[in-house]
């Protein structure tokens, strides 16, 4: 018996009841046809349902100095409004992915844009930095739901080197909110205060509820629903555990998102109160890093799959991720003389870069081993990431934000575990996953 075959043979003693690979495409044929009917608007509507973590997050950025004068705080505690969000993310994937392998895929997801569009609501008009952090934690409750079942529906309709494909196209809408929230967030500070920007968060929550309820269509039939309620999803959520190599990317994919969330966190005060930036600049800073994330993940989905191994893409990825991280802590140092603001932008262009070769590859490569539970597995895929990006975030906010030096560290030690992951746990020589034909 082959090692593929043996793996299937495990796979369903942990999972009793549950379908091939084969089996189930058969099953999604209909729901795949349904979908693909929709066309293009559909593609991007997934890739916006993504996009609801960087919006709620990055177009926010800009005014976080405002935020901490206007309430009377100060950077650490402001701060925490982005690790609270990150928490709530975290927490919120854990339950709504079961939900979505029980429930399908439309009723989760409805249910949480309504509530993050109430949440986005209460943020506006907090009159504290306590009550806008309870209140953050609510607002990523929700908007888990958007990215968590974004990916379940690819992994309904895809598998191999098109789910890898795929996974890039979302990367290449989903950047395009990174560019743009900012810029937009830097925008509406012209115009009016901070709240004004969860005002706007509210009118695209109510914009995304309205089309997920008229155009997009349920991938995940009632035949394929798990059953067994919570004991049911945990015993599930354990047997994912089980599979060291899913756990291995799972852990890989986590850690780059520490990379890139403590730069999310730390980068307003670096640019902007270390270095004089006025947050006009700092949005177009921003954005660029996002457009060479962008362009990465095309040349990842558009050139690098399925001429190199997604494995060697990946590991490649990491390399630069760690390289960029090391050579900003030197930069930071002094060791290169007093650094500038043009330095520490270009090393943070080459790191942010870098992770459009990682994060479509560490999904595609964990959700390869998960068809049985696509909701649940991506449900721990995006908690890890938020998870990781929430201890980071708080990390450089911790040691202050009179150096720069505090971000790099992080940063490098971040790209390091990723990089431990990858070959202590995954071992890619070892266990080298089947990249399926397209689907």
């Amino acid at each position: 018996m082959s090692q593929q075959a043996e793996e299937a043979t495990a796979k369903r003693k942990r999972f009793p009841g549950v379908r091939s690979p084969a089996k189930i495409r058969r099953e999604a044929a209909g729901s795949d046809k349904s979908l693909r009917r929709t066309g293009l608007f559909v593609t991007f509507l997934l890739g916006a349902l993504a996009a609801v973590p960087p919006m709620s997050m990055d177009m926010y950025l800009p005014a976080l100095p405002e935020v901490t004068r206007t309430l009377g705080s100060n950077a650490g505690t402001v701060q925490l409004t982005l690790t609270a969000c990150l928490a709530g993310m975290a927490a919120g994937q854990l339950v709504v992915g079961p939900m979505s392998d029980r429930w399908g895929r439309r009723r989760p997801l409805l249910a949480g844009l309504m509530v993050y569009v109430v949440a986005a609501v209460m943020c506006a008009f907090a009159p504290s930095a306590e009550l806008l952090i309870a209140f953050r934690v609510l607002q990523g409750l929700a908007g888990s739901a958007g990215i968590v079942i974004a990916r379940a529906v690819v992994r309904d309709l895809y598998d191999g080197l098109a789910m890898a494909r795929f996974f890039s196209t979302l990367l290449l809408i989903s950047s395009v909110a990174p560019i743009l929230a900012p810029v937009i967030g830097g925008q509406v500070l012209h115009v009016t205060n901070w709240r004004g920007i969860f005002l706007v968060l509210t009118a695209i929550g109510i914009a995304l509820t309205v089309l997920v309820w008229r155009r997009l269509p349920e991938t995940l039939p009632p035949e394929r629903r798990q059953r067994g309620g919570v004991r049911g999803a945990l015993w599930i959520m354990r047997g994912l555990f089980a599979d060291r190599v899913f756990t291995g990317y799972l852990m890989t994919n986590g850690f780059a998102y520490g990379a890139l969330f403590s730069y999310i966190a730390a980068s307003p005060f670096v640019i902007q109160d270390i270095y004089g930036a006025s947050p006009q600049t700092f949005s177009l800073l921003f954005g660029l890093n996002s457009f060479g994330l962008l362009l990465t993940g095309q040349l990842n989905g558009k050139v690098l799959v399925g001429r190199v191994r997604l494995d060697k893409t990946l590991g490649c990825g990491l390399a630069v991720l760690a390289a960029g991280a090391f050579v900003l802590l030197l930069v930071t140092r002094g060791v290169f003389g007093d650094p500038g603001t043009a330095a520490i932008a270009a090393c943070l262009f080459v790191m942010i870069s870098s992770l459009g070769l990682i994060l479509p590859n560490t999904n595609a490569l964990a959700l390869m081993r998960t068809p049985h539970a696509a909701g649940s597995a991506s449900a721990l895929v995006g908690t890890s990431c938020f998870v990781m990006g929430a201890i980071a975030s708080s990390l450089v906010g911790i040691a202050g934000k009179e150096t720069a030096i505090p971000m790099a560290v992080v940063q490098l030690g971040s790209a390091l575990a990723a990089i431990a992951c990858f070959l202590g746990v995954c071992r890619p020589w070892q266990n080298r996953p089947a990249e399926l034909p397209e689907h």
